[in-house]
């Protein structure tokens, strides 16, 4: 199944699958949603899976794909490459990420062996997995605070939005940069994006 929101993508996906005698497209979904769904009445080997989606992005629709068919194989596909992209991904229960920039032939090889029950990571992208793995989750009032120093809020602003004292932000973005191993806000944002802790849309 290929799960992707932009169509001509897909379409020339499917049709390189289409030429692969032991292989075949079962579904196509634009949206986290439509995976699901799919998922349900297809039942598919592999899911191909981008990253990046509107509404459930790719990350939540392998997680509620998975919830239900625990033995569901996830690949992932997207131009991210960024290493907290990959972490959430794999976290998630994908068995590969790959990127969208890869040869056909690689895609169509690593689709056979994740059907047979591998776990395939390309160099570059396990190496980025091992960096990631190296720092400390942030939690999710820490991902909260750092998602609104992205947009350009005050701790006064964070404080509020958030329903919490002036004095818990404070304290808040000291853990926040002690793990992101930063000095300042400015610092913070950068990393962040950097790494793809946060995006900005």
């Amino acid at each position: 199944m290929l799960v992707d929101d932009h169509s001509s993508f897909r379409q020339g996906l499917a049709a390189l699958i289409a030429s692969e005698t032991d292989l075949q497209v079962v579904a196509e979904a634009g949206t986290g949603q439509d995976a699901l769904r799919l998922y349900r009445e297809t039942r598919p080997d592999v899911v191909l899976m981008d990253l990046r989606m509107p509404g459930m992005g790719g990350v939540e629709a392998t997680i509620a794909i998975r919830k239900e068919f625990p033995e569901a194989r996830v690949i992932v596909l997207t131009t991210f490459e960024m290493d907290e992209d990959i972490y959430r991904a794999i976290q998630s229960g994908a068995k590969s990420y790959l990127l969208k920039d890869t040869p056909y032939p690689e895609i169509a090889d690593i689709v056979r062996k994740v059907s047979a029950g591998q776990e395939i990571l390309p160099p570059k992208i396990a190496s980025m997995l091992d960096d990631r793995r190296q720092r400390d989750d942030l939690s999710n009032r820490e991902m909260a605070i750092l998602q609104l120093l992205a947009k350009g809020r005050s701790n006064k602003e964070i404080a509020s939005s958030l329903f919490i004292a002036e004095d818990t932000v404070k304290t808040y973005l000291k853990s926040l940069f002690a793990k992101l191993n930063v000095h300042d806000r400015t610092g913070a944002v950068i990393n962040a994006l950097r790494h793809g802790i946060v995006h900005l849309d």
